[in-house]
Parts: C-alpha cells; sequence; structure tokens
C-alpha cells in the first residue's frame, strides 16, 4: 500500500490543530488503498498548540507524529525538521490553517501517478482578503526575483504541494543554512504541474506572518538565489567613481577659470560627499548580506533543535 507522508509545520496554531486534522482525513478516506502519517512541526509556539499536538497523537499513536523545537526557528527550518522525518512514497507539505485546500489531494496523487509528474504544486489566481499593500509587495517580489535568478519561482505558487520520494531526498540533499523553500523546490528540477484555486480565508486563528516578516523573507530570497544585488553594488561603485572624477576635473576647472569661487560651492560639495558615501554605506550594506550568509554556513550550526519527538 503506498503512503503519503503529511508535513504540517505549526507555530502558535492551537485554535486550527483540532480542525485540520479531521478536515484532512475526510478526504483521505475517500482515497483507496492510501497509507498515511503526519508530521506535525511545532516551531516554538507560545500557546497551546503542543498540547493539542500531544492529544492528536495520545488518540492516533500510529499515524500522527510531532516535533516541538526547543524555540521558534523559522518555517523553513519546520518544513526541513518534516521533509528530514517523512518516510511516505509521498510526501505532502500543507499549513495548518488550511488555507490549502485538502480537496485538491486526489487530484494531486493522480496527476503525480498517471501523468508522469514528479511534483505537483499549487498558485493562488487572487489574493482576495489579504491587504492591498501586501498583495502588491508580493506581485512585485515575483516580477523582480523572475528577472534577477535563473530560477523561476512562479508568482502566487505556495509551499502546499505533493511530491515523490526521490524530489524530496532531492531537497533534503541540500545542506544550505539560509533556506528558500520556493526557490529550492524549483532548483532541484523535476518535472512539476502547478494546479490553480482562488485564495482561501483561515479557518481560525491569526497569520504570524507580518508585512516586515514577509519582506525579510523575500529579501533571503532575492539573496539566495540571485548575484545580481552584488553586480547593482558594483556597478554604483564604478559610477559614482566616475561621477567624482568628472565632478573633481569641474572644480579644478572652475577653480582656474573663476580663482575666489572655492568657498562659494561647499553646499554642493558637502551634497555630493553625503551622496557618494551614502552609496558607498548601500553597496557595503549589500556585499554585507552576502558575507553574513557566508558567515552563517562556515559555522555549520544545526538549523533546527529537537527538543521533543514522537
Amino acid at each position: 500500500m503506498e503512503k503519503i507522508s503529511v508535513i504540517v509545520p505549526c507555530f502558535n496554531e492551537q485554535e486550527t490543530v483540532p480542525i485540520f486534522y479531521p478536515t484532512v482525513e475526510k478526504v483521505f478516506n475517500q482515497m483507496n488503498k492510501i497509507d498515511r502519517d503526519y508530521w506535525f512541526i511545532d516551531d516554538g509556539s507560545s500557546d497551546g498548540t503542543l498540547d493539542e499536538l500531544k492529544k492528536l497523537h495520545s488518540e492516533n499513536e500510529n499515524k500522527v507524529h510531532y516535533i516541538s523545537f526547543s524555540r521558534n526557528f523559522g518555517k523553513e527550518a519546520a518544513l526541513l525538521a518534516g521533509l528530514n522525518s517523512s518516510t511516505g512514497d509521498f510526501v505532502v507539505v500543507m499549513d495548518v490553517d488550511l488555507q490549502d485546500p485538502p480537496e485538491l489531494l486526489p487530484t494531486m496523487l493522480n496527476t503525480i501517478k498517471n501523468e508522469d509528474y514528479d511534483c505537483v504544486g499549487t498558485r493562488r489566481t487572487s489574493r482576495n482578503g489579504e491587504p492591498v499593500i501586501r498583495s502588491f509587495f508580493a506581485n512585485m517580489f515575483y516580477k523582480l526575483i523572475n528577472r534577477i535568478s535563473s530560477t523561476n519561482i512562479v508568482n502566487g505558487a505556495r509551499d502546499y504541494r505533493m511530491m515523490t520520494r526521490q524530489m524530496v531526498d532531492s531537497i533534503i540533499s541540500l545542506k544550505e543554512y539560509n533556506r528558500f523553500s520556493k526557490g529550492i523546490f524549483s532548483w532541484v528540477g523535476f518535472k512539476t504541474k502547478y494546479i490553480e484555486y482562488k485564495n482561501v480565508e483561515r479557518v481560525a486563528g491569526n497569520t504570524s506572518w507580518s508585512f516586515w516578516k514577509l519582506l525579510k523573507y523575500s529579501i533571503d530570497g532575492i539573496t539566495d538565489f540571485s548575484e545580481f544585488p552584488l553586480s547593482i553594488a558594483s556597478w554604483t561603485g564604478f559610477l559614482s567613481f566616475l561621477f567624482s572624477i568628472c565632478f573633481l576635473v569641474f572644480i579644478v576647472v572652475r577653480a582656474i577659470v573663476v580663482p575666489n569661487s572655492s568657498v562659494s560651492g561647499w553646499a554642493s560639495l558637502v551634497c555630493i560627499i553625503l551622496m557618494i558615501g551614502g552609496l558607498e554605506l548601500l553597496c557595503l550594506g549589500i556585499v554585507g548580506k552576502y558575507i553574513g550568509k557566508i558567515y552563517l554556513q562556515s559555522k555549520d550550526r544545526p538549523i533546527y533543535v529537537v527538543r521533543e519527538k514522537k
């Protein structure tokens, strides 16, 4: 009997965990001859999420498992922990808030088995219910990263997907410390098909993703899969140097033609110095971002620390 492992990252989701499991089980019960197990990852929750997971495990010991981190390590670490623990022939990644429709699971499985795909992902065709500014910046992010990166990331793509064991093993083999799963799913290749659906609201609770968290996540995605920002720093430095040379020539010529004009131009000179200094700091910041990632990778710390696993 084929087996599906379901990976479910959780962070402060005590209200959604009791709703998620019976909802997904209802769909699986309609699928013939499919064994499954669940891997819930408690990402250092501060509410009663872990208690709900323990309760669910005690009621379904052979089917429901949980991993509890020692602190909050982030969703990327939770996804990796789930993938490392999964044992199924197929692996599904889902959000516990049921914004990922479980009704798509039979279609995803049939597509992989009958149409020779290694992965069936999902993408939202609408962002109804999201703040307008968040939707705008999300669309801009996808446009930007697909212009500057050789790894294509589908606009609106969710982490919700079903993958073969071969693809999962390839993802696990990547040992990078800074992980951006949407990019990793695309980078490893394999034949992938996307199913489209309209945005679904959370069944309960509140999202832990703020605008600033999403912004930081998008910056990590860009720096993980593109060297273009380093090119910007290089060209900015070159252009500012060229501009400085031109301005220096202008200063020398003006001093020769108009000997007493040096004091009157101090304001423009200060502005130019500040501009060039700002550009240099910007370039240093971009380079520093990449060096910081190298530093974290070189320390070889574990991506997550498990406090409890059952």
